[in-house]
């Protein structure tokens, strides 16, 4: 056969860099960074050349299974269908519809039929009881742009193109290339910033390896950036050094916040962060001297006790500073589709709304639509009305990624019934008694919808599938509204065509009034996400207008453009008032919520420090946990290490690579020993997502180096009370050698 060359958008982590990828006779044979992408102009890390292995690994499901008396067995998609409507059905007619709960994973962040047809399944399933991975990493940010800016994706960036200074307070922004900020290739980006006069500052309870590039870095007890942050805020309004800048006439609270933010003072937090008062003031005003700056934080700050305070008041920052909205400090993106901020009334909205429903054990809120993941386990396990009997899980494995992973493991097993799309047989969907498999992403045309939202840079890029599907194998989205059809008790024949064309017509009548039987009919020729993506773009702020702006985009055009590296939209622009969706049409940079949770803030400031403490970390070849099953990423030098400062390792009696327990009241794991300086003193770090020991998955390269799930440490009822975000960073730990650990 002749060589191919296909064009593909990296589904493995945020950055979403451009892939050129040669295939000859059925086979990957090169996989490289796509020199002219709009976006990452040629760069990739380890992970994109580790699409060849997810897409040949032998351990990846290409059929259904059901679990016939305790063993999987491979079955047909029809006899899949068949077993789910024998059993699920009937668990909802007997408890009603909240018995049933359903997960969502990360991966469907990067795969347009998962991401856009999930929501059409919750809602067919009638269920309050809706848990995603965004409340164990990125709710807090999320619910603080809700409430300052009126939506939940309203994220100002670092205009790192052109910034002189970047504080970046808990994030690793050169392993991940951005999180809730695509920014593929930092580095480069850093060093450019470098180069032209700039500064890069970390703070960070460990030195990264974006602290290890940046010009200084401080340590910081973890947990205590709402106490750092503050104290900077207190600082700029004590030494009158407050300025709005250009969003000046679109605030409202900043009286509020002066008022509020009165008792962190950087003496009164100093101890807490373990940052000199000193420095904390030379950080504050370092920022507001500059003439463009920016600060952003990330996991660090949001996997916390105050992590929706600690976004909120990074926020406030960027404001008080006169760097929002500004060019070199933090702006917008302008999404070409699915971005509520550019649709509709420009600069006004409904705001946000959370507390909607309550969780049935803890009365934890609801935030965007979800209750907490941390709910899960005991909502499974505790009797009465409303009790998950069943669950459906989409591209999950929380039994890793979630605290207390053998709690929800125990609970899962107590399931009636569970059902999983997936396409591993992992610690979570082993608990399931049908898994359907997924496609592989080179099976699968993509448009990313979240990440242009959160991109360095405005653009439209499209991938189309490198090799066909099986012939039996459904589209996702398929999938998904045959499970939507099966629980409405429409039957397993439902034509998921048909019923997404109604689906589509009712949509289109909705939001279009007498213009629907016009948009149905210019878009019939395509199906499924193809078709929600062509409307979306057609009617975004870019977009042709179905022929009233001839030069405008089209799905067509942005599929055209896929072999130049898709199309520039240009750099980020100042876009307040028009992107916001408040109520009142400002920046509500007092919400009373969070001006309300900084008491609580006030009262925790003198906890005592404990003498050690837990955090997590991530590496560029292991960001998630089905990645250790992958070749490429899994050789080389094994990472589950638990990282400690040389004088915690002396005075604990730990060995260089000896093996040692961490503790945390019952909960224990082992883990080997790495000695460095790269830690704060009082500080141990372990990896997420590791933990592949336990019986009954099928991960066989992940199982020889299974590593230890620092989630099986944590406690699932710690989080922030505001987002329901997960508390993952600063726990209290013993450590002990193994050898003396009982």
């Amino acid at each position: 056969m002749t060589e191919t060359t296909h064009h593909r958008i990296c589904p493995l982590c945020e950055a979403c860099c451009g892939l050129e990828i040669k295939v000859d006779s059925g086979k990957v044979v090169s996989i490289r960074g796509h020199a002219t992408d709009v976006l990452s102009a040629g760069y990739i890390c380890p992970k994109a050349v580790a699409l060849k292995d997810l897409h040949e690994d032998p351990d990846r499901l290409r059929t259904p299974l059901i679990k016939r008396i305790g063993v999987f067995e491979p079955a047909t998609w029809r006899q899949a269908f068949e077993e789910i409507e024998r059993r699920l059905p009937p668990i909802l007619a007997r408890h009603g519809r909240n018995a049933a709960g359903v997960v969502v994973g990360n991966p469907s962040a990067h795969k347009i039929g998962l991401l856009t047809y999930f929501g059409k399944l919750a809602r067919a399933l009638g269920t309050k009881n809706v848990f995603s991975a965004s409340t164990l990493d990125q709710m807090p940010r999320q619910l603080a742009s809700g409430l300052v800016y009126g939506h939940w994706l309203s994220i100002p960036l670092p205009d790192i193109a052109r910034t002189d200074y970047l504080l970046v307070i808990g994030g690793n922004p050169l392993v991940s290339n951005g999180s809730m900020w695509t920014v593929p290739d930092f580095r480069g980006k850093a060093r450019d910033l470098r180069a032209r006069g700039g500064k890069l500052v970390v703070v960070d309870p460990r030195r990264t390896e974006t602290a290890t590039m940046a010009d200084t870095h401080h340590f910081i007890r973890p947990g205590s950036d709402v106490f750092l942050l503050a104290a900077m805020v207190q600082t700029l309004f004590a030494r009158d050094r407050v300025q709005l800048g250009s969003v000046a006439g679109w605030v409202n609270g900043l009286d509020a916040v002066r008022e509020a933010i009165q008792p962190f003072t950087p003496e009164a937090v100093s101890a807490r962060c373990g940052i000199a008062a000193n420095t904390i003031e030379a950080l504050a005003l370092s920022l507001v001297d500059a003439p463009r700056a920016a600060v952003y934080g990330r996991i660090g700050t949001c996997t916390q006790e105050f992590g929706t305070l600690a976004s909120w008041l990074i926020d406030v920052l960027n404001a008080i500073s006169g760097h929002l909205d500004q060019p070199g400090g933090t702006l917008f993106a302008k999404s070409a589709a699915f971005a509520a901020n550019t649709a509709g009334r420009p600069g006004v909205g409904k705001g946000i709304a959370t507390g909607r429903h309550h969780a049935r054990v803890s009365g934890a809120p609801e935030v965007y639509g979800e209750l907490p993941m941390t709910c899960l386990a005991e909502e499974i396990t505790t009797p009465g009305d409303g009790q998950i009997r069943a669950l459906v899980t989409v591209a999950t494995n929380p039994v890793l990624s979630a605290p207390d992973g053998p709690r929800l493991a125990t609970a899962l097993e107590g399931l009636d019934f569970m059902v999983s799309l997936d396409i591993y047989l992992n610690e979570t969907t082993r608990h399931a008694d049908v898994i359907l498999p997924g496609l592989s992403p080179l099976e699968d045309m993509h448009y990313d919808v979240a990440f242009p939202q959160l991109s360095w840079r405005n653009h439209a890029r499209y991938s189309g599938p490198v090799f066909p599907k099986q012939e039996d194998q459904p589209e996702e989205w398929q999938t998904l509204l045959r499970l939507a059809a099966l629980v409405q008790g429409k039957g397993i024949d439902t034509d998921a065509g048909l019923l997404d064309d109604a689906q589509f017509a009712e949509d289109a009548e909705r939001l279009f009034g007498a213009k629907a039987p016009d948009l149905i009919a210019a878009t019939a020729h395509y199906k499924g996400p193809m078709r929600s993506l062509e409307v979306a773009l057609r009617t975004g702020p870019y977009g042709d207008q179905f022929g009233a702006k001839p030069d405008g985009l089209t799905l067509e055009k942005v599929i055209a453009s896929a072999a130049a590296g898709g199309i520039d939209l240009g750099e980020l622009q100042a876009r307040i008032p028009e992107m916001l969706r408040t109520p009142s049409g400002k920046i509500e940079l007092a919400p009373p919520t969070l001006v309300a949770d900084l008491e609580r803030a006030r009262a925790d400031l003198g906890r005592p420090v404990p003498d050690l403490v837990v955090i997590g970390r991530r590496d560029v070849r292991t960001n998630n946990s089905w990645m250790h099953n992958l070749r490429t990423l899994a050789k080389g030098p094994f990472r589950c290490t638990a990282l400690v400062h040389p004088t915690d390792a002396t005075r604990l009696g730990l060995v260089e690579g000896s093996q040692a327990e961490l503790r945390n009241g019952a909960r224990t794991v082992r883990a080997p020993i790495h000695i460095t300086e790269d830690m704060m003193p009082g500080v141990v770090s372990l990896p997420h997502g590791w933990g592949h020991d336990l019986p009954g998955t099928r991960l066989q390269l992940a199982s020889q180096r299974p590593g230890a799930n620092l989630n099986a440490l944590l406690d699932d009822q710690l989080r922030d009370p505001l987002s329901g975000n997960a508390v993952l960073s600063g726990i209290p730990i013993t450590l002990h050698p193994v050898e003396s650990a009982a």
